[in-house]
This record gives structure tokens, C-alpha cells and sequence, in this order.
């Protein structure tokens, strides 16, 4: 139940990317301004995870996620209904806005559970949904595509929506009790996040989720582009492809929370992930520019293949390692893991698109800026070879 509600607001921000170009088409928007319809989701999931962490480290865990799914359910019924691509940018705001209290509160719960390796075991599985979800999902939307058009999806998530929130109703205990709960209002909530960001590590792993984050939605913003307008593939082709990275992202996440965490270091994980991905964002910006000469679609794919694969090592791993540095203010930490990834995604989107949606150049850039940042801030900021004390 705690994966599916961490990636419902993936899952929803992804469904539909199938239908980018009908979606261009139906409301007569470019290519570029419908891809603001994504942005807009992922700025509304990251500035929500702001408000509803400190929420729930005031209020608990129930409340705040019972009222953010219902706001979720009503702006995603009314995007089928959407009459231009303004209005669907607004309601896609809102839909990220109240989606977010998923991620944050599935996140703070496992830090009410959940402590040292077993934390870090229990965070992996949750990270392999929460990830996997922006991926499997443009595969579920191209076969929900094949029995209706882009509005459809919509009406599916409603529906999936509605059951969800039902579960959550009957089966979610309240998992952090009135004695553990910060009552300090506004000012305490901004002084822990503070607090929090000025401990060295905790900013590191944070800016390094952040930017692995900024690739993956690179790769998933322009992919559909890059797939189908560049190599000339279809939507089932661009949807197959996307499987197969989700397989490579399943398997790579299986590996480490199922094998390699509690035998080696979490740290030594995410660096191997992260040099693993810089390799990767290299080979496609070669390619991307013509070093090899013309390739085809399958050297391409291959190089995204092991990006997102490595992923598997990079954002549970971060993720875990920032939730470790604090054993209080659970929502707080979850609020800023969540709100760095998503605003590194937000920021990454539209820049994939800046030369137009035939090239892959921008995409490649993108993902080796973010690849690079990512070693860099692991490096000078968490210091792994140093053991640090929590932050208080």
C-alpha cells in the first residue's frame, strides 16, 4: 500500500506521455507547451511535499494524506475534461500539489517503522515502485490508448484513485502518536528543515537524489520524442522500450535491497551507481553529436538501458542515506528528499526540448550535467570515506 501511494503522483505524471503528440494535436498547442503539462505536475509534486511533510509531522500521518487524495481525485477527473492546454497545465498543478502527500507521507511512515538496515531494506523496495512507476507507466497508457484516447487516461487514474484512497481509509493506521508529534506551528517547521540542511551529508544525498531525479525525468520527458519523431518507432515500440528499462530499473533495485544492502556499504552502492550512470550519459552524448557516425535506434536504447538501470543503486540508496541522518522530523526530511527530486525534474524537462523535438542532444547534455553534479556533490558534500554523527 505504501508503494502504490508513493507512485500514484509518478504514475499520473507519466501515463500519458504516449499521447503527447495527440495531446498537441486535440488541444492545438506545440510540442513544447504540452510538455508544460508534465512540468506542472512535477512542481506541484515538489512544492506539495513542502507543505504536507510539516503537516504530518504536526497533524499525522492520516489526515493530511486522507484530504491530499481527495484534492488528487477531483483535479484528475476534471483533466478529462480539460477544455485547452492552459486549463490542463492549472489542473495538472493541482494534481501534483495534492499527489505529493503520498509520496512524502509513504516515506515519513517507513521512518515511523523503520530504523538502520532495515530501514535501508524496507526504503529500497519502496524506491523500486516509486521509480519504476514513472517507466512502467507510458507503457500502461499505450495500451490503455489502444481502446480510447489521450481523456481516458485520466478516467483510469480516477478510478485507481478512488480504490486507493478507499484502501488508505480502511487499512492505514495513524503510525506517528500525539507524544512524537511537533506542535512548534510554521516557524519550528522551517527551522528543522534548516537544521537539516545545514548538516553537510544530508544536503549531499539530498542534491544527489535531486539530480539523478533531473535524469531519469530527462530521459522520460523526451523520450517519446526521441523514440518515435527521431528513429520513426511506434507508440507500442516507444511502450516496449519503456518496459524493458523498467525490467532493468526492477532488477537493479532487487539487487540492492534483496543482496547488497546489510552486506555493503550503502555508500559504496551509490558511488558504483552513480560512475555506472556517468559512463552511460556519455556514451549517449557521443552518440547524440554523430562521433560514431549515423546509429540506429538499438545503441541508443542500450545506453538509456544502463542509465536507468543504474538508478536501481543511485535513488533508493541517497534516499536512505539522508532518512538515516535524522532520527526526528521524519515529514520534514521526507518534504525536502521528495521536493529536491522533483524540482530537479521539473527543471530538466523543458530543457530537453530547447533545439526541438528532433534531436537528442539536449537529453544526452542533460543527463551527463546531472550525472556529473550528482559525483561531485556525493563526493565534497557526504564525504563517504568519513563516518558522520545523525543529525540531531
Amino acid at each position: 500500500m505504501l508503494g502504490t501511494l508513493a507512485a500514484t503522483s509518478p504514475l499520473a505524471m507519466d501515463i500519458y506521455l504516449p499521447a503527447l503528440p495527440e495531446v498537441s494535436r486535440s488541444l492545438h498547442a506545440s510540442a513544447a507547451t504540452v510538455q508544460l503539462t508534465l512540468t506542472a505536475c512535477l512542481a506541484g509534486i515538489a512544492l506539495g511535499q513542502l507543505v504536507v511533510g510539516p503537516m504530518s509531522d504536526r497533524w499525522g500521518r492520516r489526515r493530511p494524506l486522507l484530504t491530499g487524495l481527495g484534492v488528487y481525485l477531483v483535479a484528475t477527473a476534471l483533466c478529462t475534461f480539460a477544455p485547452n492546454v492552459a486549463t490542463l497545465i492549472a489542473l495538472r498543478l493541482v494534481q501534483g500539489l495534492a499527489g505529493a502527500a503520498g509520496i512524502v507521507i509513504a516515506r515519513a511512515v517507513v521512518r515511523d517503522l523503520y530504523d538502520g538496515v532495515a530501514l535501508a531494506r524496507f526504503f529500497s523496495t519502496l524506491m523500486l515502485i516509486t521509480g519504476t512507476a514513472p517507466i512502467v507507466a507510458p507503457l500502461i497508457g499505450a495500451q490503455v490508448l489502444r481502446f480510447t484516447h489521450w481523456r481516458g487516461e485520466f478516467v483510469v487514474l480516477t478510478v485507481a484513485g478512488a480504490a486507493l484512497a478507499a484502501l488508505v481509509w480502511l487499512c492505514l493506521p495513524e503510525t506517528l502518536p500525539p507524544a512524537r508529534r511537533d506542535d512548534g506551528g510554521v516557524g519550528q517547521a522551517l527551522r528543522t528543515m534548516r537544521r537539516l540542511l545545514a548538516d553537510a551529508p544530508f544536503t549531499g544525498y539530498l542534491l544527489v537524489s535531486g539530480f539523478a531525479y533531473a535524469a531519469m525525468f530527462a530521459y522520460i520527458s523526451a523520450s517519446p520524442f526521441v523514440v518515435q519523431e527521431i528513429y520513426g518507432a511506434s507508440p507500442q515500440t516507444f511502450s516496449v522500450l519503456f518496459g524493458i528499462n523498467a525490467a532493468g530499473l526492477v532488477i537493479t533495485g532487487q539487487v540492492n535491497g534483496g543482496l547488497l544492502v546489510g552486506r555493503v556499504a550503502l555508500d559504496k552502492v551509490l558511488g558504483a551507481g552513480l560512475m555506472v550512470a556517468v559512463i552511460a550519459a556519455i556514451a549517449l552524448l557521443m552518440m547524440s553529436v554523430g562521433v560514431f557516425g549515423e546509429v540506429g535506434l538499438v545503441p541508443v536504447a542500450a545506453a538509456l538501458f544502463v542509465l536507468v538501470s543504474a538508478m536501481g543503486f543511485v535513488m533508493p540508496n541517497s534516499q536512505s542515506l539522508a532518512l538515516l541522518r535524522t532520527r526526528h522530523a521524519a515529514g520534514s526530511a521526507s518534504a525536502l528528499i521528495g521536493t529536491f527530486s522533483f524540482v530537479g525534474g521539473a527543471v530538466a524537462s523543458p530543457l530537453v526540448g530547447v533545439a526541438g523535438e528532433h534531436t537528442a542532444v539536449p537529453m544526452a547534455i542533460v543527463q551527463l550535467v546531472c550525472a556529473v553534479a550528482a559525483v561531485a556533490c556525493f563526493m565534497i558534500l557526504c564525504s563517504p570515506w568519513r563516518t558522520h554523527a545523525d543529525v540531531p
